[in-house]
């Protein structure tokens, strides 16, 4: 292989990496949940509330992020039975991702406003 088609082939798999990376929290809501569980455990109707999320995509976005390790989610025996969701440690993987868009996203609105 040439020096050519390695660096095509590393643009390839660049491009697959940062697409696995958007379908597993790409979208409107997946962000926006794990921030606000990054405080710590949430029941689900707070967790609607907070994020001000209808309660059947939310449900949606949950059952994704579970799916994908980065959220769990555990029934509380009360009555009424409450469910409540908390980041799994394979989310603190994200940690950096996150870091890196609330930083991006403060100097952007910042750059906006400027002008």
């Amino acid at each position: 292989m040439d020096k050519k088609e390695e660096i095509m082939e590393d643009c390839k798999k660049a491009r697959m990496a940062i697409r696995d990376t958007l379908d597993v929290v790409g979208g409107k809501w997946k962000l926006i949940l794990i921030s606000i569980m990054r405080e710590g455990p949430v029941r689900f109707n707070e967790l609607s509330k907070l994020a001000e999320i209808s309660p059947r995509i939310l449900s949606k976005e949950l059952k994704e992020l579970e799916m994908n390790d980065l959220v769990e989610r555990k029934v509380i025996d009360t009555r009424p039975i409450n469910v409540e969701y908390s980041l799994t440690p394979y989310c603190k993987t994200l940690d950096s991702v996150i870091n890196s868009m609330l930083d991006w996203g403060i100097q952007h609105r910042k750059n906006i406003l400027a002008k």
